[in-house]
């Protein structure tokens, strides 16, 4: 028998959290879909655990699956399940409340957390149907219970300020929830659209979902299988799907875990790094889902930037399904989670790294400015990150790299730093004078030859306990003078020379001195400590364009030894034009090999004139 309907009004709280969830919580109105569709998989789980333990279920033999149909015409979306539905009494308790709460201290907490709280604080309480408000004027909720005697009921509502419940004849078991359309939303009544939103969103629900009568979720959740039970070929398909990509993974990070988070991770490493292909930067590509409804295709906050290039799932169930995107970004729980991933990303690539040295090198050298992006930029992560930079060396041959461990692990028994050079090639690095010194101790210099170095070896400083100085800094002590041939000037001689130098250069040089350091060159130039290095100083001249920013300040240091500065200590007395000639040139030749000389026609004027003179003598 027929009753008429009862009807109950919101309480003026719950009105509230309504009004927020419509308006404030989802900022895309597609979203509902996912919502409603997770809420049927939830109805669809909690039924398959019931048939577990009941000897008695209302309309046993109905499959466990997801209905989905359109009406264009008549302007309707409806989305049924079989899963275990709802009673009387769980139709006012799960749709007539908000997460069992309607009281005044929620709507207090949600005005103390502040605007950015919001919806995060709401996703606690689950609230996803309501979402379908967003787009309806009316929604109607069949059902009945699991239970035998169970009623067959008809929730409706259109959002405002009540809702009413009455009797509806020949229910099957579970939940359907038919929404009438706003005129502004009758795009979700076409089968195509509705297939993008869960072709985007809802395609890896464990439990069959069909749309106007075909099987659209197809895929599985691979990630949610143990790795012992995934072909490469299945990794290598999911890849492809998840990531829309055209490559094969170089690696993947397969992992579950339970603390101090459940998470069920599928992280790839692609084969391309397509932000060389002149693409612009990529987006985050680690989507995030809990319990195989997606969040967030793109989180930007949920790992590291630098780490961008990845590509893959994080599903956490831990994780409330009803998170927006603005909350996330600010959620400490999104942090820890991403946390977790990132260490073992790091720990996993850290082990590739040793397991097949070549691989790693491959793969690194394409991918290289990530890492380099990250020591700078990820702080917490940095002492990790910086286990696998690889860099050229004094030691190496072109083309062959090494870790800092590795430099570590060779260095001498006395030595305390680790010396590095930056300079555009190896080349540049081998014919310049710095190597001299280092290469007659047997000590290892690693070549730098990107502007981005120089921010990474600043933000690392140190490696393993050992400082990293770089090969021009004046704190470098490389103990006594090198071997090198010819005879030295004598000390008084030196001084003198020094003391000349120093004058004849004028401001050019903050100080001149006999250096220990050069064997087969005639001086070099140092960059005094608080000064920019060459590349940053190059940089910083692009940035200004032609505003420059004044000569460089530099230590000149000579080398005794060689001839042309015996040559000079003693032409500054007999041939002071020429010796005048010679020291500036002397000195620009410096800066071209360290990369300050800032005006190369001087240098180029200059070696006329010598020239001019040679010729004169002949």
């Amino acid at each position: 028998m027929s009753t008429s309907p009862t009807t109950y009004e919101f309480q003026a709280e719950v009105k509230q959290v309504l009004d927020i969830v419509i308006h404030s919580l989802y900022t895309d109105r597609e979203i509902f879909v996912r919502e409603l569709v997770s809420n049927a998989a939830d109805a669809l789980e909690k039924m398959r655990l019931t048939q577990l333990t009941e000897n008695s279920v209302f309309d046993a033999e109905k499959p466990l699956e997801i209905t989905i149909t359109t009406d264009e015409e008549a302007k309707t979306l409806t989305i049924s399940d079989h899963g275990i539905g709802m009673t009387r009494a769980e139709l006012v308790e799960n749709l007539g409340t908000i997460a069992h709460s309607g009281s005044k201290a929620f709507v207090k907490a949600l005005k103390n957390a502040g605007k950015q709280a919001d919806a995060q604080l709401i996703g606690q309480f689950g609230v996803g149907f309501y979402s379908a408000f967003m787009v309806s004027d009316q929604v109607k909720v069949y059902t009945h219970s699991w239970r035998e005697d169970g009623e067959h009921l008809v929730w409706t509502s259109d959002g405002a300020g009540s809702y009413s419940i009455e009797e509806s004849p020949d229910q099957a078991r579970g939940s359907k929830i038919v929404i009438h359309l706003k005129e502004d939303a009758e795009e979700f009544a076409k089968p195509s659209r509705i297939k993008q939103v869960l072709g985007k969103y809802s395609n890896f629900v464990g439990f069959p979902i069909s749309l106007n009568g075909e099987r659209v979720n197809s895929v599985e959740a691979v990630w949610l299988k143990n790795k012992d039970d995934v072909t490469d070929e299945q990794y290598k398909e999911f890849y492809k799907f998840a990531s829309k990509a055209f490559d094969e993974p170089r690696y993947r990070l397969h992992f579950q875990a339970d603390a101090p988070l459940v998470i069920n991770a599928l992280v790839f490493v692609p084969s391309e790094n397509m932000e060389t292909y002149g693409m612009g930067q990529m987006e985050p590509g680690v989507a995030l889902y809990c319990k195989k409804v997606l969040i967030d295709p793109h989180p930007p906050k949920l790992l590291p930037d630098w780490m961008r290039f990845l590509r893959g799932v994080i599903d956490s169930e831990d994780l409330p399904l009803n998170i927006s995107r603005e909350s996330m970004q600010d959620s400490a729980l999104v942090r820890k989670l991403g946390g977790v991933v990132s260490k073992r990303m790091l720990k996993f690539l850290d082990k590739e790294a040793a397991d097949d040295a070549k691989k790693f090198g491959e793969f690194y050298a394409k991918f290289s400015r990530f890492f380099k992006e990250g020591v700078v930029t990820d702080h917490e992560n940095k002492e990790a990150i910086a286990k696998l930079l690889r860099f050229e060396s004094s030691l190496t041959e072109k083309g062959e790299t090494i870790g800092l461990a590795d430099y570590v692990a060779r260095m001498k028994e006395e030595q305390k730093e680790i010396y590095y050079q930056t300079a555009p090639s190896r080349a540049a690095i081998e014919a310049g004078p710095y190597l001299e010194g280092f290469k007659s101790k047997g000590l290892e210099v690693l070549f730098l030859y990107e502007p981005i170095d120089e921010y990474v070896v600043n933000a690392l400083y140190a490696f393993d306990g050992k400082t990293l100085v770089a090969v021009n800094s004046e704190k470098v002590d490389l103990g006594d003078a090198a071997d090198a041939e010819g005879v030295s000037l004598s000390e008084d001689d030196t001084t003198k020379l020094c003391d000349w130098l120093k004058e004849a250069l004028g401001g050019r040089v903050e100080s001149v001195k006999a250096g220990k350091r050069l064997v087969g060159s005639p001086a070099l130039v140092l960059t005094p400590e608080g000064e920019l290095n060459p590349q940053m100083r190059q940089m910083m001249r692009a940035l200004q364009k032609d505003e420059g920013g004044g000569a460089p300040k530099v230590i000149l240091e000579i080398n005794p030894k060689h001839i042309l500065i015996r040559d000079l200590a003693a032409a500054r007395e007999s041939s002071a034009e020429a010796a005048q000639l010679v020291a500036e040139q002397m000195l620009d030749n410096a800066l071209l090999s360290a990369g300050l000389l800032d005006d190369p026609q001087l240098l180029i004027g200059r070696t006329q004139k010598i020239m001019e003179r040679l010729l004169a003598r002949k």
